[in-house]
């Protein structure tokens, strides 16, 4: 409780702009993160920086979102300082001082705090599931007590690592398409509300029957001066249910992963990506002594599709009750018969973390090529579909010009 209120009552976060001498009387200059006047000085201090000159600028006390990336930057330098034999106290405070956004800071800063009044790393660190998920904390607990915490912490570096270059590749395979030819038809939308109703004005001056094309452009442009707003709420409003829906109905949300499961190329790719995370994060967990039950349960969590998620679980249940995990993962229907014969060996072998990483690194590198084959093949696609949707509406504009310019 007195941490609690201790942590409570801390000074909010500023950006500090100062001025100073260094070594050799170095005039210097830059910018800090701090609760206070004199905590800067200190942080200064310690660099040898005398200050002459210290400017408050805005409280930055809440702002900011600790994300993947954060933490992932987080576990590389913690990896690096502990190897390098630093202390962590020391290591937590030099990475404070060189963190860049607020947020980071004041989780740094608990952390340290917490260490530095008896908790160990990974029991601060839990005080943060947030930021830090299971698989973090029990890996560094692991670390702890194997007192091999650096080898531990650069193994959740190369995970996390791992893991977010194989969300960027995901999301570049979802958002790519849907991006680009979302501004197709948004320019199609302008043309039809905005510029067709200024042709449509012209050609009634002309006293002759328009082209059948542009006779469909100009219809088409009378709907959606009507209806565009209707249907824009209509899919705003849309998505926002459904997201809604799936916050609060478990069932919502397994229709709605297993539907993006089914997807033609993208359900290939997130069945690949999910059978990745999975073996990679049960290898590590098994690699670093975690009980295969307790891994698994962690795994589950990795997968981040609620279909994957549930077959997991299934398997965690089978594998309590004493069968072998790849019998396990085969009873699912979910898994690739590649992953589960790969499992075998590697359980048959002895080896099985080692055959969980590669079955990782082939989804990984499946992924990554049906990826790049899917932006390549969808590039020519979408240059077609943007030229017969703003194409279309051009040509169907200048045909009456075009015929009226013949005709003289």
């Amino acid at each position: 409780m007195a941490k609690a209120k201790a942590r409570i009552k801390l000074a909010p976060l500023h950006r500090w702009k100062w001025q100073g001498k260094g070594p050799k009387d170095r005039l210097m200059k830059g910018e800090l993160i701090g609760r206070s006047r004199d905590d800067i000085i200190d942080q200064l201090a310690k660099q040898r920086i005398t200050v002459l000159k210290i400017q408050k600028r805005n409280s930055l006390s809440g702002r900011g979102k600790v994300a993947n990336i954060d933490i992932m930057l987080f576990a590389r330098q913690m990896a690096t300082m502990m190897r390098a034999g630093i202390p962590i106290l020391q290591a937590l405070q030099a990475i404070s001082e060189s963190m860049k956004k607020p947020a980071m800071v004041d989780l740094t800063q608990q952390i340290m705090r917490d260490v530095s009044s008896g908790d160990s790393l990974s029991q601060a660190m839990a005080r943060h599931p947030k930021q830090f998920d299971r698989l973090f904390v029990n890996l560094v607990n692991a670390g702890e007590q194997a007192g091999a915490l650096d080898q531990m912490l650069e193994r959740i570096a190369i995970y996390k690592e791992k893991v977010a270059s194989l969300k960027s590749r995901v999301k570049k395979a979802l958002w790519y398409p849907a991006a680009v030819l979302t501004i197709g038809l948004a320019v199609t939308m302008i043309l039809l509300v905005v510029v067709v109703p200024e042709f449509e004005s012209m050609f009634q001056g002309f006293g002759a029957e328009l082209p059948v094309l542009t006779q469909l452009t100009v219809q088409f442009s009378e709907l959606a001066q009507v209806f565009w707003l209707p249907t824009l709420a209509l899919i705003v409003g849309a998505i926002f249910l459904l997201k809604a829906a799936a916050r609060r109905s478990e069932n919502v949300a397994y229709k709605i992963d297993q539907f993006m499961l089914r997807l033609p190329v993208l359900g290939d790719i997130l069945h690949k990506s999910a059978v990745s995370r999975f073996t990679r994060t049960l290898a590590t967990t098994f690699s670093s002594g975690v009980p295969l039950i307790e891994g698994l349960e962690t795994a589950s969590g990795a997968a981040d599709n609620r279909v994957y998620m549930r077959a997991i679980n299934e398997v965690r249940q089978d594998v309590t009750t004493g069968q072998q995990l790849h019998f396990a993962m085969r009873l699912t229907n979910r898994f690739p018969a590649l992953a589960v014969q790969m499992v075998s060996i590697g359980e048959e072998a002895g080896s099985l973390d080692a055959m969980l990483n590669r079955v990782a690194d082939y989804y990984d590198e499946e992924v990554e090529n049906k990826v790049d084959t899917l932006t390549s093949l969808m590039e020519p696609v979408i240059i077609v579909v943007l030229g017969i949707l703003v194409g279309g509406v051009v040509v169907s504009m200048y045909l009456p010009i075009f015929e009226i310019g013949t005709a003289l």
